[in-house]
């Protein structure tokens, strides 16, 4: 018998007032509707984040969910995201990922053009930047981090990551 499913048999499943549940964020399935995501998060110059999943909205301890919407035409500012892995989902548009690979013993520019249905993965405290060289349409993406809320460390340049950074 599975002692967590809230359906059996003995479980409260409590009667909040219009319709709202008493049953606590983390024993309950959560529905964002997409005209209700939050767009108080954190910001980089040139992008809009809206949050879906954070510990503020649903409760969770772990991970971070929600649609970025970058301009036509325009750059984010370069940044990381500190501790938080970052994978990524194209949604709309050709959005360019940019960072610095020094794996040939000289930095450089390393531009990963995408489109929708691709995928990229951010690692821990890597600095980046996101282009939207459409003039335009705006490019979405859909954005899950590893942290319970979007960390963004803005910065006034790429550089490498160290080998022996955290």
């Amino acid at each position: 018998m599975d002692a967590f499913h809230p359906d059996l048999p003995g479980h409260d499943h409590g009667s909040g007032s219009a319709g709202e549940s008493t049953t606590p964020l983390r024993a309950r399935l959560h529905h964002i509707r997409a005209d209700a995501l939050d767009g108080d998060t954190a910001q980089t110059g040139g992008m809009r984040r809206f949050a879906a999943i954070s510990g503020g909205s649903v409760g969770s301890e772990r991970i971070w969910m929600g649609q970025t919407h970058v301009a036509p035409g325009t750059a984010s500012s370069n940044h990381h995201h500190g501790e938080s892995e970052t994978a990524i989902h194209v949604v709309k548009g050709h959005p360019e990922f940019v960072f610095l690979d020094n794996s040939g013993g000289t930095p450089e520019e390393v531009r990963i053009r995408t489109s929708p249905g691709d995928y990229i993965f951010v690692p821990p405290y890597v600095p980046h930047r996101e282009e939207n060289p459409d003039p335009d349409d705006e490019a979405v993406v859909v954005i899950a981090r590893s942290t319970q809320e979007a960390i963004v460390v803005n910065l006034p340049e790429l550089y490498v990551l160290r080998t022996d950074a955290p």
